[in-house]
């Protein structure tokens, strides 16, 4: 095997460059995965999240196992794995609280030197805290929801949804769909999703949305959400595009003693401004949570293995890792697209004729 290997780098939002990487050296407590496919993130089309550049693009690879360090025993050559690129550690002020990926620790820790790309080194820490063997059932290209979709997971845990409890879902790309697709599981009856796109509503529905709304073509949107649910708005809603207007109708939209989930940030220094006097009366909860950690993971891998998650029907679009470039602008373009995934040994024929 050559010490080289392709690699997609991130320079800019317009500037994706194939280029010649070295194969990361392991360390006697890690291993060296193959990597067989991983997604783009819609968060990897917002400039201003990358804090350096260049930086190899993706971070949702699934990988199999082609060297092992000499002190590495629960792993072996050809085990296919899925590895969640940031860990938390078990020690800390944050993580006793249950709060490991606020911890500064965990941003901290990577895979080495991205998803998209020929190969990854796989850390000590990383092997420890959260590493999983992929049981035969759950396809290679389901596994790619893995990381994303355990995000969402990690967001319904603190959205405190009651039995039959009303969910509106406001943006309904790749992750606004993992929302809508789940929140049955936690106990949602009503699932409503809300976009501009009439594709992406469409969308909705084959992933469990009992009603669509469409403010782009609706003309009060608040009124429509009445109509649908017995003259009350929702007991729960979840802000996925990360804009002000998004989060303003997704204030609107919550009922009294209902929870807003802010599900995707904001641009720094966005301000977001309320009503004082509201936030007082309305009894709204605002819950958000940043990434998932090694318990979101376990549980979604889980529900995927049983068969809860419609994980394959996720993946709307694969690349060569020579097409990167035009992977990436359909990223951003975030029009007709969910879940892109980018092959970097090329894709194989299950895949290209799915």
């Amino acid at each position: 095997m050559s010490n080289m290997m392709k690699a997609a780098v991130y320079y800019a939002i317009d500037d994706i460059r194939l280029e010649e990487r070295p194969i990361p050296e392991i360390g006697p407590d890690e291993v060296l995965l193959k990597t067989l496919v991983c997604g783009l993130c819609g968060g990897e089309a917002m400039s201003w999240y990358k804090k350096s550049k260049p930086k190899v693009l993706g971070h949702e690879p699934i990988g199999e196992v082609v060297e092992v360090g000499a002190n590495v025993t629960d792993f072996a050559i050809g085990d296919r794995l899925f590895i969640n690129h940031h860990v938390g550690r078990v020690n800390s002020h944050w993580s006793r609280r249950g709060h490991f990926t606020r911890d500064p620790f965990y941003s901290t820790t990577k895979l080495d030197p991205g998803g998209v790309c020929e190969y990854y080194r796989v850390t000590a820490q990383h092997l420890m805290m959260d590493a999983h063997k992929l049981p035969d059932s759950i396809s290679t290209e389901a596994a790619v929801t893995i990381e994303p979709w355990s995000c969402v997971m990690s967001g319904l845990k603190v959205c405190n949804i009651q039995p039959g409890d009303t969910v509106a879902v406001v943006g309904a790309g790749f992750m606004g769909q993992g929302f809508v697709h789940m929140a049955p599981l936690f106990g949602a009856g009503k699932v409503i999703a809300l976009d501009f796109s009439d594709w992406r509503l469409e969308q909705a529905k084959r992933f469990g949305a009992t009603h669509t709304i469409n403010p782009k073509t609706e003309s009060d949107p608040v009124a429509a959400l009445r109509a649908l649910n017995n003259g009350r708005l929702a007991d729960t809603v979840i802000v996925i595009a990360p804009f002000p207007p998004a989060w303003e109708l997704a204030g609107s939209l919550v009922e009294q003693g209902g929870c807003l989930h802010l599900g995707a940030p904001l641009a720094p220094d966005t301000d977001w401004v309320q009503d004082g006097n509201k936030a007082y009366f309305n009894q709204v909860t605002i819950t958000s949570r940043y990434s998932s950690d090694h318990t979101d993971t376990y549980s979604y891998i889980r529900l995927l293995e049983a068969g809860r998650i419609m994980a394959d029907e996720a993946i709307s679009h694969r690349f060569d890792i020579a097409d990167s470039a035009e992977a990436f602008r359909m990223l951003v373009d975030a029009e007709k697209s969910l879940k892109i995934l980018v092959y970097p040994h090329g894709i194989p024929k299950e895949a290209s004729d799915a």
